[in-house]
Formats: structure tokens, sequence, C-alpha cells
């Protein structure tokens, strides 16, 4: 017995290792998830983005909750730009409150890594076309600003499409008359950042939605929708048949050929005849 304890205590201890020097300085904070993660997400293209874009809000969550993201969606966040759609990838960051130390450390690794310490650079540095900037400042107002007018233009100018603050953000006369660039925000106010960036692409969450790098984004005044691009294809064709019976008890409910509560939902009869019909389609 006192043989096995002395064998498990060295396997415990061999399990743990000492990190490459160079993920100090790595663009990317190394997160072990991420490296799981990473190969099985794949990558969502323009054209598929193109498409959720033009799908009812409701039809993107119900699709999601039919596959087990429940936990991909928040509402009651303020957009910048009442009207306009946000569709692209996630480009994450998690911020902290500042303290002497952990400020002297981030100002360290910036240093080695060769990045701005203030993250909302960053973001006008690094941001890729279709990027949608996603960050967690804790969801607070006062003391959740991530950025203002200037830096948002060099992000836009990037190539990132918009961004989606679980905090706030400053200059929002500015940012309202940027058409395109939709940040949606838990609010707005005029003072300067108080926290610090310490994380970049990395697990993040958005009040009770978990958001991965790459992540599917969408949009609206309604709601905002985190989701793994590997599932896009499914939550397409699940909106479409959403899309297509829908329109289909409209049409019913125009005609008024049948009671309301046969239409809506589908009594078996009129189900079985939208189903001959959708397999000639």
């Amino acid at each position: 017995m006192k043989w096995l304890l002395i064998v498990a205590a060295a396997s415990l201890s061999s399990a743990q290792v000492t990190p490459d020097p160079r993920l100090r300085a790595n663009k990317n904070t190394y997160s072990p998830v991420m490296e799981v993660l990473q190969a099985r997400h794949g990558r969502a293209t323009d054209e598929q983005l193109e498409r959720l874009g033009k799908m009812p809000v409701e039809a993107v969550w119900a699709s999601l909750q039919r596959l087990g993201y429940v936990n991909s969606h928040v509402s009651g966040m303020h957009t910048t730009r009442p009207g306009e759609r946000l569709v692209g990838r996630a480009l994450t960051m998690r911020y902290l409150p500042r303290r002497p130390d952990l400020v002297a450390a981030m100002e360290g690794l910036a240093k080695e890594g060769d990045w701005s310490p203030a993250y909302n650079v960053r973001a006008g540095e690094e941001s890729k076309p279709g990027d949608v900037v996603v960050v967690d400042l804790g969801g607070g107002i006062p003391d959740g600003i991530f950025w203002g007018d200037i830096s948002a233009t060099a992000a836009r100018a990037a190539g990132a499409r918009g961004a989606v603050l679980y905090g706030s953000t400053r200059d929002y006369s500015e940012l309202k008359e940027m058409a395109g660039f939709p940040v949606l925000a838990m609010g707005f106010d005029p003072r300067p950042a108080t926290q610090i960036g310490v994380d970049w692409n990395v697990p993040i969450r958005v009040a009770g939605a978990t958001v991965i790098p790459n992540d599917v984004v969408f949009a609206d005044d309604e709601a905002v929708f985190f989701f793994p691009p590997s599932i896009l294809p499914q939550v397409l064709e699940q909106c479409q048949r959403i899309v297509d019976q829908e329109d289909y008890e409209r049409t019913l409910t125009r005609e008024r050929r049948y009671r309301f509560r046969d239409v809506y939902p589908l009594n078996p009869e009129l189900r079985r005849q939208y189903e001959e019909q959708r397999k000639k389609q």
C-alpha cells in the first residue's frame, strides 16, 4: 500500500509541468480549453453569416434550444444603432479591476509580447475582417468602460463589424453616427476606463451566456446570441424550417378558411398537408 501511495504521488507530481516561457508573450492568452475546442469549432464563412443575418431572432433562439445550447443568448442590452443587426465572429477579451501589482504584471507582459497594454488599442490594431469585439468587463456601467469612438473607429477600419460589451462605453453621441458598426452595451457613461485587460481570445461570459473565441455572434435590438460555428449549418437548416412553417401559418391565417386554433399550431390534418407540400417543393 505504501508503495502504491508513493507511485501515485510521483504521478501527480509529474503531471505538473513548467510552461513554455514563450507562452507569456503569446498574443492569444494560452487556454487549455481553447486547445481542445479550437480544432472542433471550425470557422463560419461570410456566406453563412450573411444567411444568418436574414433569419428571425425567435427562429435562431428556437434552433439553439433544440440543439442544446440553452445558455447562449442575452437580452436587455442597449445598442448604438437601433434597427441594425450585428453578425460576425467573436474576438474576446476579459477585464479585471485595476490594482498596482496586476497593472505592473500586464504592462510587463505587453512589453514582452509587443502589444499595447490597453486592450481597446489592441482591438484597433488586431481586429480582423468579420470580427465582433466581445468584452467581459463584469457588467458595470461607470466602472466598466471599454472604449470611445476613436478606438472604435480603428477597430472598424481594421474590419471589425461592431462590439458587444458586458460593460459600457463612452462617446455614445459619436458611436451612434457610425453606420454599419453597432455597439451593444449594458449602458453608456462619459468617464474613462478604470479596469485593465488581462486575457485575450479566451472563453468569457456576457451576463448568463458563455462566449468562446470565434463563436458566431448574432445580435439585434432584442437579443444577442453566441454559439459555435460548427453548428451553424444545423442552425440555418432549423431556422429555414421554422420560417417556412410560419409563412405557411400566416398564409392560412390571412385566408381565414380555417379556425385560428387549427392553424396555430397546425392541427394534424393541416400539418400533414404542409409536410406533403414541403416534400413536393
